[in-house]
Protein backbone atom coordinates (compact mmCIF):
# COMPACT_ATOMS: atom_id res chain seq x y z
CA UNK A 1 0.00 0.00 0.00
CA UNK A 2 1.45 3.22 -0.61
CA UNK A 3 1.50 6.65 1.48
CA UNK A 4 -2.01 7.56 -0.66
CA UNK A 5 -3.68 4.36 0.93
CA UNK A 6 -3.72 2.51 -2.61
CA UNK A 7 -2.85 -0.60 -3.13
CA UNK A 8 -0.85 -0.11 -6.26
CA UNK A 9 2.88 -0.10 -6.43
CA UNK A 10 4.29 3.23 -8.53
CA UNK A 11 6.32 1.45 -11.30
CA UNK A 12 9.60 3.42 -12.41
CA UNK A 13 9.63 6.60 -14.26
CA UNK A 14 9.43 7.22 -17.91
CA UNK A 15 12.72 9.11 -18.17
CA UNK A 16 14.52 5.85 -15.85
CA UNK A 17 13.35 3.23 -19.01
CA UNK A 18 16.53 2.97 -20.78
CA UNK A 19 15.83 3.38 -24.58
CA UNK A 20 15.85 0.50 -26.95
CA UNK A 21 18.82 2.00 -29.13
CA UNK A 22 21.21 1.38 -25.55
CA UNK A 23 23.63 -1.67 -26.88
CA UNK A 24 26.14 -1.19 -24.52
CA UNK A 25 27.02 0.10 -20.77
CA UNK A 26 30.13 0.91 -18.63
CA UNK A 27 31.04 1.39 -15.25
CA UNK A 28 32.56 4.40 -13.75
CA UNK A 29 33.66 5.74 -10.27
CA UNK A 30 33.74 8.93 -9.33
CA UNK A 31 36.49 8.97 -6.40
CA UNK A 32 38.55 11.45 -3.97
CA UNK A 33 38.73 12.65 -0.56
CA UNK A 34 35.99 13.98 1.40
CA UNK A 35 33.90 16.89 0.45
CA UNK A 36 35.85 17.73 -3.09
CA UNK A 37 31.95 16.68 -4.82
CA UNK A 38 31.45 13.48 -5.95
CA UNK A 39 28.05 13.77 -4.80
CA UNK A 40 27.32 16.79 -6.42
CA UNK A 41 28.80 15.46 -9.73
CA UNK A 42 26.61 12.30 -9.64
CA UNK A 43 23.61 14.51 -8.95
CA UNK A 44 23.90 17.07 -11.64
CA UNK A 45 24.74 14.64 -14.67
CA UNK A 46 22.52 12.34 -13.59
CA UNK A 47 19.52 11.56 -16.45
CA UNK A 48 17.43 9.33 -13.79
CA UNK A 49 16.69 10.59 -10.21
CA UNK A 50 20.36 9.74 -8.16
CA UNK A 51 20.64 6.90 -5.74
CA UNK A 52 22.46 8.75 -2.44
CA UNK A 53 23.34 7.47 1.23
CA UNK A 54 24.15 10.18 2.82
CA UNK A 55 24.19 10.54 6.19
CA UNK A 56 23.86 12.90 9.03
CA UNK A 57 27.58 14.04 10.24
CA UNK A 58 28.03 13.77 14.13
CA UNK A 59 30.12 14.35 16.92
CA UNK A 60 31.51 10.87 16.32
CA UNK A 61 33.42 11.91 13.22
CA UNK A 62 35.14 15.12 14.98
CA UNK A 63 38.86 13.87 15.54
CA UNK A 64 38.50 11.44 12.65
CA UNK A 65 37.63 12.78 9.90
CA UNK A 66 39.71 15.48 7.89
CA UNK A 67 36.60 18.16 7.09
CA UNK A 68 39.09 20.73 6.09
CA UNK A 69 37.69 22.96 3.37
CA UNK A 70 34.30 21.40 4.20
CA UNK A 71 33.70 22.58 7.52
CA UNK A 72 29.86 23.51 7.15
CA UNK A 73 28.87 19.84 5.36
CA UNK A 74 26.45 18.55 7.70
CA UNK A 75 26.15 14.74 5.62
CA UNK A 76 28.24 12.41 3.50
CA UNK A 77 28.07 9.50 1.64
CA UNK A 78 28.28 6.61 3.76
CA UNK A 79 28.20 3.67 0.62
CA UNK A 80 27.96 5.04 -2.59
CA UNK A 81 26.25 7.53 -4.85
CA UNK A 82 24.53 6.22 -8.29
CA UNK A 83 22.88 7.43 -11.39
CA UNK A 84 23.51 6.87 -15.02
CA UNK A 85 23.84 8.95 -18.23
CA UNK A 86 24.06 8.54 -21.83
CA UNK A 87 26.85 9.25 -23.75
CA UNK A 88 25.29 8.36 -27.18
CA UNK A 89 22.15 7.24 -28.40
CA UNK A 90 23.97 3.58 -27.80
CA UNK A 91 25.52 3.23 -24.59
CA UNK A 92 25.50 4.34 -21.13
CA UNK A 93 27.41 5.20 -18.22
CA UNK A 94 26.44 4.18 -15.18
CA UNK A 95 28.32 6.36 -12.52
CA UNK A 96 29.26 4.85 -8.55
CA UNK A 97 30.35 7.62 -6.30
CA UNK A 98 32.54 6.40 -3.22
CA UNK A 99 32.34 7.89 0.13
CA UNK A 100 34.92 10.17 0.86
CA UNK A 101 35.73 9.48 4.59
CA UNK A 102 38.95 7.24 4.49
CA UNK A 103 37.14 5.37 7.64
CA UNK A 104 34.85 4.30 4.71
CA UNK A 105 37.30 3.51 1.97
CA UNK A 106 37.17 -0.20 2.41
CA UNK A 107 34.21 -0.20 0.65
CA UNK A 108 36.10 0.98 -2.56
CA UNK A 109 37.09 -2.27 -3.23
CA UNK A 110 33.98 -3.46 -4.28
CA UNK A 111 33.20 -0.65 -6.07
CA UNK A 112 35.85 -0.94 -8.41
CA UNK A 113 34.57 -4.08 -9.80
CA UNK A 114 33.98 -4.65 -13.30
CA UNK A 115 34.97 -0.68 -13.54
CA UNK A 116 35.95 0.54 -16.95
CA UNK A 117 37.54 3.74 -15.49
CA UNK A 118 37.50 6.48 -13.15
CA UNK A 119 37.44 9.73 -12.71
CA UNK A 120 39.54 11.69 -9.83
CA UNK A 121 37.83 14.59 -8.18
CA UNK A 122 40.58 17.04 -6.51
CA UNK A 123 40.40 19.68 -4.29
CA UNK A 124 43.36 22.02 -4.81
CA UNK A 125 42.90 23.03 -1.14
CA UNK A 126 44.06 19.39 -0.05
CA UNK A 127 46.03 17.92 -2.85
CA UNK A 128 47.84 15.87 -0.39
CA UNK A 129 44.66 13.75 -0.60
CA UNK A 130 44.86 12.67 -3.72
CA UNK A 131 48.02 10.41 -3.76
CA UNK A 132 46.85 7.72 -1.91
CA UNK A 133 43.20 7.98 -3.84
CA UNK A 134 45.19 7.81 -7.13
CA UNK A 135 47.51 5.08 -5.99
CA UNK A 136 43.95 2.60 -5.09
CA UNK A 137 43.16 2.49 -8.69
CA UNK A 138 46.76 2.00 -9.66
CA UNK A 139 46.79 -0.71 -7.82
CA UNK A 140 43.33 -2.07 -8.97
CA UNK A 141 44.60 -0.99 -12.39
CA UNK A 142 41.49 1.28 -12.61
CA UNK A 143 42.42 3.77 -15.89
CA UNK A 144 41.79 7.65 -14.47
CA UNK A 145 41.44 11.33 -15.55
CA UNK A 146 41.64 13.86 -13.12
CA UNK A 147 39.31 16.74 -13.21
CA UNK A 148 40.16 19.65 -10.54
CA UNK A 149 36.94 21.16 -9.36
CA UNK A 150 36.93 24.45 -9.13
CA UNK A 151 35.69 25.93 -5.76
CA UNK A 152 34.95 29.47 -5.00
CA UNK A 153 37.52 29.55 -2.01
CA UNK A 154 40.24 27.36 -3.48
CA UNK A 155 43.56 28.39 -4.77
CA UNK A 156 43.51 28.67 -8.72
CA UNK A 157 47.00 26.79 -10.36
CA UNK A 158 47.84 25.98 -13.81
CA UNK A 159 47.12 22.72 -15.21
CA UNK A 160 50.85 21.80 -15.97
CA UNK A 161 51.89 22.80 -12.18
CA UNK A 162 48.96 20.76 -11.03
CA UNK A 163 50.24 17.94 -13.01
CA UNK A 164 53.50 18.03 -11.80
CA UNK A 165 52.33 18.63 -7.59
CA UNK A 166 50.44 15.36 -8.16
CA UNK A 167 53.38 13.65 -10.23
CA UNK A 168 50.93 12.53 -12.90
CA UNK A 169 52.11 10.99 -16.16
CA UNK A 170 52.11 13.24 -19.51
CA UNK A 171 49.30 10.65 -20.74
CA UNK A 172 47.07 11.33 -17.89
CA UNK A 173 44.11 14.03 -18.68
CA UNK A 174 43.81 16.55 -16.36
CA UNK A 175 41.00 19.01 -16.25
CA UNK A 176 39.15 21.57 -14.58
CA UNK A 177 35.55 21.63 -13.82
CA UNK A 178 32.47 22.72 -11.81
CA UNK A 179 31.06 19.76 -10.84
CA UNK A 180 27.60 21.70 -10.22
CA UNK A 181 27.03 22.56 -13.56
CA UNK A 182 25.97 19.48 -15.96
CA UNK A 183 27.91 20.55 -19.15
CA UNK A 184 31.10 20.38 -17.05
CA UNK A 185 30.58 17.36 -15.17
CA UNK A 186 29.23 15.41 -18.63
CA UNK A 187 32.43 16.88 -20.39
CA UNK A 188 34.69 15.15 -17.84
CA UNK A 189 33.35 11.78 -18.26
CA UNK A 190 33.73 12.15 -22.11
CA UNK A 191 37.50 13.11 -21.76
CA UNK A 192 37.50 9.71 -19.71
CA UNK A 193 35.66 7.99 -22.49
CA UNK A 194 38.30 9.76 -25.25
CA UNK A 195 41.01 8.95 -22.78
CA UNK A 196 39.78 5.04 -22.44
CA UNK A 197 39.27 4.91 -26.43
CA UNK A 198 42.99 6.06 -26.78
CA UNK A 199 44.11 3.45 -24.58
CA UNK A 200 42.35 0.46 -25.91
CA UNK A 201 43.83 1.17 -29.73
CA UNK A 202 47.00 1.76 -28.57
CA UNK A 203 46.78 -1.62 -26.90
CA UNK A 204 45.24 -3.35 -29.65
CA UNK A 205 48.42 -1.41 -31.62
CA UNK A 206 51.19 -3.95 -29.54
Amino acid sequence: MDFNGSDTIPGPRAEDHLPHTITAAAKIVIVGGFGVGKTTMVGSVSEIRPLTTEETMTQAGVGVDDNYGSETKTATTVAMDFGRIRITDQMVLYLFGTPGQERFWFLWNGLFEGALGAVVLVDTRRLEVSFEVMGRLEERGVPFVVAVNTFPDGPRYPLEDLRSALDLPPEVPIVECDVRRRASSRDVLMTLMRFLHALALSRSLT
